[in-house]
């Protein structure tokens, strides 16, 4: 349930600052002065390059997410992988030790 919300907050996190980035920058490529802002001398001077420069940009960006992304998945599998395996250790030195109390009270 929580990683059901984790995700959903994250969603909507996301989708709110690419609706506000969207709002600030009109539209890409367009040129400096027309809503597409600066970013160097192909996307200044607009048109067809331009659009292509914010792009190539945009899709150089959405991989990074995306490889960030596995990057954390993989992160927590480990983790979790982690968490697992000392949770089997704790049981089984409560287990021993459970068994010293047996023992003890078998030799009263």
């Amino acid at each position: 349930m929580s990683r059901f919300l984790l995700k959903s907050n994250l969603r909507r996190c996301i989708v709110s600052q690419i609706r506000y980035s969207s709002d600030q920058l009109g539209e890409l490529g367009k040129g400096a002065g027309k809503g597409g802002g600066g970013g160097g001398s192909i996307r200044e001077a607009g048109g067809a390059f331009g659009k292509r420069e914010a792009a190539e940009e945009e899709r150089y960006f959405r991989q990074k997410e995306k490889e960030q992304m596995e990057m954390l998945r993989k992160h927590h599998k480990e983790e979790i992988e982690h968490h697992k395996k000392e949770i089997e250790r704790l049981q089984k030195e409560i287990d021993r030790h459970k068994g010293k109390i047996r023992r003890l009270t078998h030799d009263d």
